[in-house]
């Protein structure tokens, strides 16, 4: 057995130092290094087919690499697993990527676990292991009963936090697909370390990359977030990864969004929504007739606004509420939209719209627990604003797309066809959009009426008279 001495880790960024260091050298963070007893075991000692015997991917490889020149590459389109579920195989660029690793983060409650066991589920032809090291085999046995899924016998459950026991179980198995929930309760007898520490996090990540590099089995990994949002562990666990996606929403609504922030085999600009419900989380194909079902007769402060997340245009409602204030200092309060743009919104009304908000109360809201931050929306707060303030209400087939200069001016936007095609698809009859928008763009094919205009008042004038 090696003798056992300590490092210290960086807990921001991963980089090491035999020392304690105040600053970390590699990403510039105080007070992130914390002290860890390391110590490894040889690969003699390690059971099992499969045999983690360093930190380093292909530490184990019997062949040496060779360069190669870049025209001698043979390139080949890769078969992706297709899964049932059409948003996640829109998210990770058409399907799972055999030997690829994905990692999932959320925060807790959000249904990173829902998500993974109906995928593991709903792959009826093929055997999926479901390691669980937060649950035990009963608890995920109800959680697949609520799903009308529970009989299904290609889905293998094994709660086990040692990894040298999981890749046992799978010499036994051989699944085809491995999901880990979560990766920061896994612990290798190759580091003396707790659990979820920098250096486990690492060691336990690169056993199962080196696992589906050379197996070509896929492996998705669940993983815990900090307070800031941000994926727990040490930064470089992102980067061994081919894929990471985020899963967000209020847990107090229904709604979810799986969004790709890395994604070596497909677009980081797609994302997929969700709702859950009592029995696991349903794809919504069409979010825009979610989001705008609750509509009821026209009132004032509600503007349809035409935005679009990653790839896929959505129409959301904006909601305005303008009181005049009881306090000495107007109050400024939004959800789900940047609460310093909308500041600068209200100045723009106030200096070119000659409107006095001075004395009243703000309050901005999107439908249906969305965090958006498309400069387009900036036409649709200001029309809400204006309508909660004068108290008249906009027509409920008019939506906008635009965004709003300090001058008062109205910009273009990206992909403005797409935005016009969801409208129509949607039932409404006119939209308000930039004149600079008309550039190169048929308007004349899309069934509805495109009003171009170039200044803030146009719009104010065209809405309320």
């Amino acid at each position: 057995m090696a003798k056992a001495r300590t490092v210290f880790f960086c807990q921001n960024c991963g980089a090491q130092s035999a020392k304690w260091i105040g600053r970390c050298p590699a990403c510039g963070e105080w007070n992130t290094y914390v002290e860890e007893v390391v110590q490894k075991e040889t690969a003699a000692t390690t059971t099992g087919q499969w045999k983690p015997a360093s930190t380093v991917p292909g530490g184990n490889l019997a062949k040496a690499a060779k360069s190669v020149q870049l025209g001698d590459i043979l390139v080949e389109d890769e078969p992706r697993i297709i899964t049932p579920d059409g948003e996640l195989n829109r998210v990770l660029g058409g399907g799972i990527v055999p030997g690829s690793m994905v990692l999932i983060g959320g925060e807790p409650g959000i249904g990173k676990s829902t998500l993974m066991l109906q995928i593991a589920l709903s792959l009826k032809r093929m055997k999926v292991l479901y390691v669980s090291g937060e649950e035990s085999e009963a608890q995920i046995k109800m959680r697949a009963e609520r799903m009308a899924a529970g009989q299904q016998s290609g889905c293998y459950i094994l709660t086990e936090t040692n990894t040298q026991n999981i890749f046992r179980q799978i010499d036994q198995v051989q699944p085809n697909i491995l999901v880990i929930d979560s990766i920061q309760t896994m612990h290798s007898t190759l580091v003396e370390s707790g659990a979820g520490s920098v250096s486990q996090v690492r060691e336990c990540t690169a056993e199962f990359l080196k696992f589906a590099k050379e197996t070509s089995t896929p492996v998705l990994l669940i993983g815990h977030i900090t307070k800031d949002g941000s994926i727990a562990g040490p930064k470089i666990l992102e980067h061994m990864v081919d894929t990471v996606l985020q899963f967000e929403g209020d847990r107090h609504l229904s709604y979810r969004i799986l969004r790709t922030t890395k994604n070596r085999f497909g677009s980081t600009s797609e994302l997929g929504i969700y709702e859950m419900q009592g029995d696991g989380l349903r794809q919504v194909s069409n979010p825009s007739e979610i989001l705008l079902s609750q509509r009821g007769e026209s009132l004032s402060g509600m503007a349809i606004g035409a935005t679009l997340e990653g790839n896929r245009p959505l129409l959301v409602e904006v909601q305005a509420l303008v009181s005049p204030t009881a306090y000495g200092t107007p109050q400024r309060s939004s959800t789900g939209f940047d609460a310093k743009r909308l500041q600068m919104l209200l100045a723009v009304l106030e200096k070119r719209a000659g409107l006095r908000l001075g004395q009243h109360d703000v309050f901005l809201n999107i439908a249906g627990g969305l965090r958006l931050d498309d400069p387009a929306l900036d036409m649709a707060v200001c029309a809400a604003v204006v309508s909660s303030l004068n108290d008249l209400p906009i027509p409920g087939n008019v939506c906008l797309a635009a965004e709003v200069g300090l001058s008062g001016e109205i910009r273009a936007v990206s992909r403005l066809d797409q935005r016009l095609a969801e409208a129509e698809k949607l039932g409404f009859r006119e939209m308000y959009v930039s004149q600079f928008n008309g550039k190169g763009l048929d308007l004349a094919r899309f069934g509805l009426k495109v009003q171009a205009v170039s200044r803030l008042d146009e719009v104010l004038n065209g809405l309320f008279g």
